[in-house]
């Protein structure tokens, strides 16, 4: 598991200009526990994940949520298509504990599933079910509109099939993800709403105050699509009108289905980095077409970058110009592999004076060309020495172990 250094703001006000907070502010949400891990109030935005394996397969599924706990993933998901995966994730809770820890998971049920939810729900710490598939509508291609009483009727339904669930939840101390997809909404939501955002926000309220006027109230909501600007408006969305409805449940933000590579990881980190600056959102999945492991890294990159956890070294590097004085990318390796393991350090690696200094300022230390062939090291602002380019790095330690700041890797 990774340690996290927490986030230090700060501000230079040597020109003598007023101090600007330049922390995120996140709405305010309840906490809600997923075993001995909270998702809102002021918590640290939670990362999250899931495996692919089959849930069938106890020491493959054992082995896929280690694999992720131990780089930082906080919550695993776990889908349980039927009754049989359901009894095996009991299997895999224990191996889990005998083996390694105890791992909050998420069971993640489906179509009809008040059977398999209520079989998982003795089992782990969370269930996430999909209003859209909770009690499936089968789509009648000749209907042209849902009536009051037809409308109401399912949603009848929805309650007597939700109810058993929320009540078994809330009497063991257990929490819920209502899971909305934009691609995957009720057919009367659509027909009612449209396939649009609001749709989306009716569809999770309707199962909030089925859980509300159960006190059931330990909620997580998502309203995730795989197109941002619909993500984007959902939440945005569903925020206000929790808002509205004096509703503080915590959001999980994701964009559905990003795919793979570079594309994959810029649509998320579009989705998500978005509303959290915005300060909407309390817990996080990046959805790749990869293995679940390369996940964990693009949500501690977001996070680190927005300043809302760190978990690796900060680098701060200029672009590269004709006034540089050095192989850049070369220099910025051998330092990022040197110091690397220096969690809550922030390090500048600047090819030339111009900018160097200023652009450098909120850095803990810099690294400098000012002159051919020569290095100029800084702590802070304070330029400290000036070292020929082949000891660069190892002066740079040197200075790192003189402030009493370095350990080693």
């Amino acid at each position: 598991m990774q340690t996290l250094a927490t986030p230090t703001t700060t501000s230079n006000n040597t020109f003598n200009q007023p101090n600007i907070d330049t922390t995120i502010k996140r709405r305010k949400t309840r906490p809600v526990k997923v075993g001995d891990v909270t998702i809102g109030g002021s918590s640290p935005v939670v990362v999250q994940s899931m495996i692919n394996e089959d849930t069938l397969d106890i020491d493959a599924s054992v082995a896929a949520i280690r694999r992720l706990h131990e780089i930082g993933c906080e919550i695993v998901r776990v889908t349980v298509p039927s009754i049989a995966h359901a009894k095996a994730l009991a299997e895999i809770k224990q191996k889990l504990i005998k083996t390694y820890r105890d791992v909050p998971l998420v069971a993640d049920i489906h179509h009809n599933g008040m059977k398999i939810a209520l079989e998982v729900a003795k089992h782990i710490e969370k269930v996430r079910i999909n209003p859209g598939l909770y009690v499936f509508e089968k789509p009648d291609a000749n209907r042209t509109e849902y009536t009051s009483a037809e409308f109401d009727e399912i949603g009848d339904k929805i309650r007597e099939t939700l109810e058993p669930l929320v009540i078994s939840l809330r009497d063991q101390g257990k929490a819920m993800r209502i899971g909305v997809n934009h691609g995957s909404l009720a057919e009367r939501m659509l027909f009612t709403y449209g396939d649009t955002p609001e749709g989306m926000v009716e569809s999770a309220l309707e199962f909030i105050r089925i859980c509300e006027s159960l006190d059931f109230r330990n909620i997580v909501i998502s309203m995730k699509a795989s197109r941002v600007p619909v993500m984007l408006a959902a939440y945005r969305l569903m925020a206000k009108r929790m808002d509205d409805l004096g509703m503080d449940y915590p959001l999980h933000l994701g964009v559905t289905e990003a795919g793979d590579g570079e594309y994959g990881r810029i649509k998320s980190t579009a989705g998500i980095a978005t509303l959290l600056a915005e300060g909407i959102g309390d817990t996080i999945r990046v959805s790749l077409t990869e293995a679940p492991e390369k996940e964990i890294p693009v949500c501690y990159s977001i996070l680190q970058a927005l300043g809302m956890r760190k978990t690796m070294v900060e680098y701060v590097a200029c672009p590269s110009c004709g006034r540089t004085l050095f192989n850049l990318e070369e220099v910025l390796h051998k330092v990022r592999e040197a110091t690397k393991h220096l969690t809550g350090l922030d390090i500048a690696v600047m090819g030339c004076i111009v900018n160097g200094p200023g652009e450098m300022a909120d850095a803990d230390y810099g690294y400098v060309g000012k002159n051919p062939g020569y290095i100029s090291l800084y702590r802070g602002r304070e330029e400290i020495k000036k070292v020929p380019e082949d000891r660069g790095v190892k002066e740079l330690i040197n200075l790192i172990k003189a402030d009493g700041r370095w350990v080693d890797p």
